[in-house]
């Protein structure tokens, strides 16, 4: 259950009214629990809509009378479709954020959530300050994402056959297919690029990157790791370029060119 304060919320919208609120979904089964999240983010100034499963979300991503959803709170335990399955099926088509909502708190849980794609993990109970928190860190970080898209003159590095546009957040591969990165991913090979060569530990790549999704020993970097190895090809290929260091953290070996 949600632990609720009886302070007044804050607007995120802030004085900002040129800018419509961010729109989250919330998908969960607990009627009672998704009225009260729906009911605290739109106090706090987010276009907030609940669904019940899967296939409610799917009707209101669907829906062209609500703007896109700029983040998802996807619970794991649903009716129908788990949440784990739906997160795996949404970040293959897109990479909209979004953050796991579940009871279940085990590092195993949260590991197996960070790598179906989702770009946070919170365990039930949770405080309602930390969960505003969270949401405000997973939508700076995409917001910072969309934001590069539109500056000029992207940076290019050049690695090992692949090209990275680093300001409109792209990737090509060797062979010039697009290969399509989460805010969190992005974050971390443009850290690694920034850095060639060097070995990084896993809580210096983390502040580097200023991923927060968990502390450095709930595995995050190492789930992000997994994943962008998987993007690339797979972990043979992708060990010749990001090496593992045993027990320390991360390097990457492939020379570096930037334009």
């Amino acid at each position: 259950m949600l632990q609720t304060s009886t302070a007044s919320a804050v607007q995120s919208a802030g004085n900002d009214t040129a800018r419509a609120p961010s729109s989250i979904i919330i998908v969960e089964d607990d009627a009672p629990l998704r009225a009260l999240l729906a009911r605290l983010l739109t106090e706090d100034g987010y276009d907030a809509m609940g669904v019940a499963d899967g296939q409610e979300l799917a009707r209101a991503m669907g829906d062209p009378h609500r703007p896109p959803a700029d983040l998802i709170l996807l619970d794991i335990m649903l009716p129908g479709e788990s949440g784990l399955s739906l997160c795996r099926r949404i970040r293959e088509a897109s990479p909209v954020p979004m953050i796991i909502v579940s009871a279940r708190g085990q590092e195993a849980d949260r590991v197996a959530g960070l790598e179906a794609g989702a770009d946070d993990y919170i365990a039930k109970p949770f405080g309602r300050s930390e969960l505003l928190a969270r949401i405000r860190a997973v939508l700076r970080r995409a917001g910072e994402t969309r934001t590069q898209l539109q500056a000029p003159a992207p940076v290019v590095f050049e690695f090992a056959g692949w090209r990275y546009l680093a300001r409109r957040h792209e990737l090509y591969a060797p062979s010039g297919a697009e290969v399509a990165l989460t805010a969190a991913e992005h974050e971390l090979l443009l850290t690694l690029l920034r850095n060639p060569q060097r070995m990084i530990g896993r809580e210096r790549l983390m502040e580097l990157s200023r991923n927060r999704i968990a502390s450095a020993s709930d595995r995050a970097i190492d789930v992000l790791v997994s994943r962008l190895r998987a993007k690339m090809g797979g972990a043979r290929r992708t060990d010749l370029i990001i090496k593992t260091i045993r027990g320390v953290g991360y390097m990457l070996v492939a020379d570096v060119t930037q334009s």
